[in-house]
């Protein structure tokens, strides 16, 4: 038998240690790759389609209507250097395409490749010859104009205007890919320790399998890199499997992902052709190199200045306070985390050191034998079980940080959606009818007495600031500003801001605009709609959960007379009157056969459904991360305890009864899980406050109020108490069996006096 077939022998006396490993590995490969494929093809999509169009202009008609084929013909027999630019989202799929002429294209480089646009190829997903994107049966299709830069004098009709894939959100859509991504990491480095946990567990088992082959001439460096070999081996069986599953679940989840990319974040997912499987390849066969054979790849001083470095409180103190710093002064979401995981250092650092440091004082104020043996052995079981320690304490931060931020959006979001519609039904206007006619019909039909209450609403385009500073915004007109409205929650405001809406006195605007132009209630602000420049004050600041785009709220009275009204609509509470008397009168007005009539109800149930969809990935993946904490401080306790039984053993020698001590196991493992979760809360309240007033304004463009929920916590302590119960469980059956004296334990037991 061959030292390696020695080693592996392991695995057939104990194969659930085996296909535990394997299974661990196998799941934390297939999630970290499905959110790995699903991040990265979002970024390629985005980045690819960009950089084609990168520092690019477009035609666009001054009216606001939309582009056609008539209007690049007109332009091209102009003279103009134009290339046409068609996206279309096929039916039955979750990805757009790009229709491009790269013939077109010739005019904007002195070469003839027709293949590439400024470098940039133009075959291949996503790109599509015109005709053929054109003939595709579309959901949705919308055509762009890209202009050469040094183009001349544009008709009357037409401007030149910046051209984006996506309204200028503040990279909202990448900030939320970030945010997922370091849920992911947190997921590997949890998935991680369980993974060390169970790894753990077998070389205290083997520990005299070690001892035998040293005796018999193997020298330890040999083992060691045996076992490494043996992990290696593992991976190299279960990342293939986990790969392949990771693409499956990424498949799976990709329509959704794509609805929420582009509903919340206004980023069209295009097709691309990329496949990712080499950084999960090296990721997951690092993790697992580096979680379990970390003891032996670290030098034995390296490894001693660590624990020097885990016992500093000091160094704890000032990763805290720097991190504190760099979360108020942080610019952007990148600094923001690498702030916010400084301050997490600190306070997993923190904690240990604070634990040994009390069991230390408390241990020399005992004057109790047993008491003193009780602190001693809580300090010991501290630093033993430092990491999975800080990992509980993490996991518990994070879970009650992200069940924080999503409760309370979620109430805050069932909230505002509420006020937003407020109405009972939305009735559209159809196309060439004059809604004019219809306001006066609901004005004369509807008297206050009948409790009905409605508006008219226009939507259209306009630009907010000025010349080559200035952005294109959507423009939402009120007609007229009534109590519909006028209940809406402000987040900033003047004196008396709805009357001075409704007297056409200045405008409001959604959060996402103001946070992205640094406004607030009071500024003035240059407004163009219809090529008429005007400047109003901002009267109020509203939230807006529903898109990131920039919004502009005012009176229908202040809007141009040639202003080009995209859609209409009329928002319309009944009251006694009845919606089925409403609508056929307007249907015999505008001569309808039928009109279209939605039920607010059915909307609202369909932007829940779509904020239980974005914020499902979040939550199951935050609760993976809970339950790996668990286990793993489950499996190491139980590990840990039992490399130091022999020392437990000694106290049944000195006199006492085994049901003695394991009342003594049992509150070791309380106090130590329960230790972990009651440092794990102002971790996680300040995690919280970071989440909502930080991170979230940067990676979505809205902030949320600072909710707190102590039932939760209580919620989480009871978790604490139920995997100390279950460590003190499992000591007790260890209890009755033979105990190994620590001289032949190695470097993974409890030698620890």
């Amino acid at each position: 038998m061959t030292t390696f077939t020695a080693l592996l022998s392991h695995y057939r006396r104990h194969p659930w240690q085996g296909a535990a490993l394997a299974l661990l590995m196998l799941l934390a490969t297939t999630l970290w790759t499905g959110i790995h494929h699903l991040t990265s093809e979002a970024r390629a999509s985005l980045g690819q389609s960009e950089r084609a169009v990168e520092a690019r202009h477009q035609v666009q008609r001054i009216d606001g209507a939309v582009l056609t084929v008539e209007d690049f013909v007109s332009l091209r027999r102009q003279g103009l250097c134009l290339m046409p630019w068609l996206e279309v989202l096929p039916e039955g799929e979750s990805r757009r395409v790009i229709g491009v002429d790269p013939l077109a294209a010739l005019c904007f480089q002195r070469q003839g490749d027709v293949a590439s646009f400024d470098g940039q190829p133009l075959r291949g997903d996503p790109f599509l010859d015109i005709a053929d994107a054109a003939a595709l049966p579309a959901r949705q299709s919308q055509l762009f104009l890209i202009v050469a830069p040094n183009t001349g004098v544009l008709p009357e009709a037409y401007r030149i205007t910046s051209f984006s894939l996506a309204p200028d959100t503040g990279q909202l859509g990448d900030s939320f890919l970030l945010n997922l991504d370091a849920l992911s990491v947190l997921v590997l480095l949890i998935t991680g320790l369980l993974l060390r946990s169970v790894y753990l567990l077998s070389l205290s088992q083997r520990r005299d399998s070690f001892a035998l082959l040293n005796r018999f001439g193997v020298p330890v460096r040999r083992v060691r890199w045996h076992l490494v070999a043996e992990l290696v081996c593992l991976a190299l069986l279960t990342l293939i499997p986990g790969i392949l599953l990771g693409q499956l679940l990424a498949n799976g989840l990709a329509g959704g992902f794509a609805s929420v990319m582009e509903g919340l974040f206004d980023s069209r997912q295009f097709a691309t052709s990329g496949n990712n499987w080499l950084v999960p390849t090296v990721v997951m066969m690092a993790l697992l190199l580096l979680v379990c054979a970390a003891d032996w790849l670290i030098p034995d001083k390296l490894r001693k200045a660590s624990v020097f470095v885990i016992r500093s409180g000091l160094l704890a103190l000032l990763f805290i306070v720097v991190g504190t710093g760099g979360v108020w002064l942080a610019p952007n979401l990148l600094w923001l985390f690498v702030s916010v995981a400084l301050g997490l250092a600190g306070a997993g650092l923190l904690m240990p050191w604070c634990l040994s440091a009390l069991s230390s004082r408390m241990s020399r104020a005992s004057h109790q034998p047993l008491r003193r043996w009780w602190w001693a052995e809580f300090g010991v079981l501290c630093r033993r079980l430092a990491l999975p320690l800080v990992a509980l304490q993490l996991a518990l931060a994070m879970v009650l940080a992200v069940q924080a931020l999503v409760t309370t959006f979620e109430a805050t979001f069932d909230h505002w959606l509420g006020q937003r519609l407020s109405a009972d039904y939305y009735l559209e206007v159809p196309t060439g009818a004059d809604a004019e006619i219809a306001a006066h019909w609901l004005t004369q039909n509807l008297p206050a007495t009948s409790g009905a209450r409605w508006h008219r609403v226009l939507r259209g385009q306009g630009r907010i600031g000025l010349d080559s500073q200035s952005r294109s915004v959507d423009v939402f007109a009120l007609a007229p500003v009534g109590s519909l409205v006028t209940e809406w929650d402000l987040i900033e405001q003047t004196e008396q801001p709805w009357q001075q809406l409704a007297a056409g006195h200045g405008v409001m605007l959604n959060e996402q605009l103001a946070y992205r132009q640094g406004l607030a209630a009071g500024d003035q602000i240059q407004l163009e709609l219809a090529g008429q420049s005007m400047s109003v004050p901002v009267l109020g600041i509203y939230p807006d959960y529903g898109r990131p785009a920039g919004e502009v709220l005012m009176a229908g009275d202040l809007l141009p007379d040639d202003f080009s009204v995209a859609f209409e609509s009329f928002s319309i509470s009944p009251g006694s009157v009845g919606i089925e008397t409403i609508t056929e009168a307007l249907a015999g007005i505008w001569q309808q056969p039928a009109l279209t009539l939605r039920d607010n109800r059915s909307i609202r149930d369909l932007a829940n459904r779509v904020f239980d969809q974005t914020f499902m990935l979040t939550r199951a993946m935050t609760l993976l991360t809970l339950a790996l904490a668990a286990v793993a401080l489950l499996l190491m306790g139980w590990v840990f305890l039992a490399t130091r039984l022999w020392y437990f053993r000694l106290l049944e020698v000195w006199g006492l009864e085994r049901a003695a001590i394991f009342l003594r196991l049992l509150t070791l493992a309380l106090a130590v899980s329960l230790s972990a979760a009651v440092l794990a809360l102002p971790v996680g309240v300040g995690l919280t406050w970071v989440l909502v007033q930080r991170i979230n304004p940067l990676a979505f463009g809205w902030s949320l109020p600072m909710e707190l929920y102590p039932g939760f916590w209580l919620e989480l302590l009871a978790l604490a108490l139920v995997i100390g119960v279950c460590i003190a469980l499992l000591m007790r059956r260890q209890l009755g069996r033979p105990a190994v004296r620590p001289s032949v334990t190695g470097t993974v037991t409890g030698e620890e006096r």
